[in-house]
């Protein structure tokens, strides 16, 4: 079974007149393990739409990678969350069944 792990290392703020340290990119890696072989989408970026009236506004130093990643997935969807799975998925299966590449063989003449 792969574990997969969503990881925010960075978030872009801007300071509005109504809330400050608003969060409008988050950059996160994504990692993958099945417990022999592992592999991960690095420096991921997600924008988010600024809502000058948001009723459910987090003060930056409340949020947690968590509350973070789950507005990353809501953001990309369930679409992005497959694709970034899938991606991660045929780097561990090229490990454990590398592809056959050909090979630059001299002239036979």
């Amino acid at each position: 079974m792969t574990t997969y792990t969503w990881t925010t290392t960075n978030l872009y703020t801007i300071n509005l007149a109504t809330e400050f340290d608003y969060v409008v990119t988050a950059i996160y890696n994504v990692s993958a393990t099945d417990g022999t072989y592992s592999a991960s989408l690095d420096s991921n970026s997600c924008q988010f739409t600024v809502e000058n009236d948001k009723p459910d506004y987090i003060p930056y130093e409340d949020l947690t990678n968590d509350i973070v990643i789950a507005w990353v997935q809501e953001t990309i969807g369930v679409d992005g969350v497959t694709s970034i799975t899938a991606c991660l998925d045929g780097q561990i299966e090229s490990q454990i069944n590398p592809p056959v590449t050909p090979q630059n063989t001299p002239l036979p003449f």
